[in-house]
């Protein structure tokens, strides 16, 4: 399995809070704890800032990605709310967590909790090479649907059902 060195720094005052660590031997994100200094209620349909106490330095053509954990989706609906949100190589600052609440009962985000995942990316840098046709394709400009599945309509019916 490949490793990749990152530095990482806990601020001050979070020395209680573990760093983000795997939780299995083949786990592919790091659990990231929560470093709040009260507990955090997140009401339903909202959401919030939450601090992690520690910031890192990826090295340059890296990403960390912040990705929800899956059972806090499945047991309270709690998920991330720009997912997945992207920490780039020249950030230098705390690494803060948003955690938004889509159930139906008020979750609470606790001191040293598991509430996100942090998943590392290499970097590929696009270069546009400007055309006046692209190639063609089976799919062709075929959008959303367009492999099979009906549409979906604002109403939440597929754009074939009446």
């Amino acid at each position: 399995m490949n490793s990749l060195k990152v530095a990482i720094v806990k601020m001050v005052g979070n020395e209680d809070i573990p760093l983000p660590r795997y939780m299995s031997e083949q786990a592919a994100g790091m659990d990231v704890c929560a470093a709040v200094k009260e507990p955090v209620v997140v009401s339903p349909g909202q959401w919030a800032l939450i601090p992690t106490g520690f910031a890192l330095a990826l090295p340059e053509g890296w990403e960390a990605q912040v990705r929800p954990r899956s059972g806090l989706a499945l047991r309270y609906g709690v998920s991330l709310l720009n997912s997945p949100g992207t920490i780039d190589a020249d950030y230098r600052g705390e690494v803060k967590i948003i955690v938004v609440n889509h159930g139906s009962e008020a979750f609470t985000v606790k001191r040293g909790e598991r509430i996100a995942q942090l998943i590392f990316t290499a970097i590929w840098r696009a270069e546009w090479e400007e055309t006046t046709h692209l190639s063609d394709t089976k799919r062709g400009s075929g959008g959303f649907g367009g492999t099979g599945v009906a549409p979906i309509s604002v109403s939440g019916k597929a754009g074939n059902e009446k």
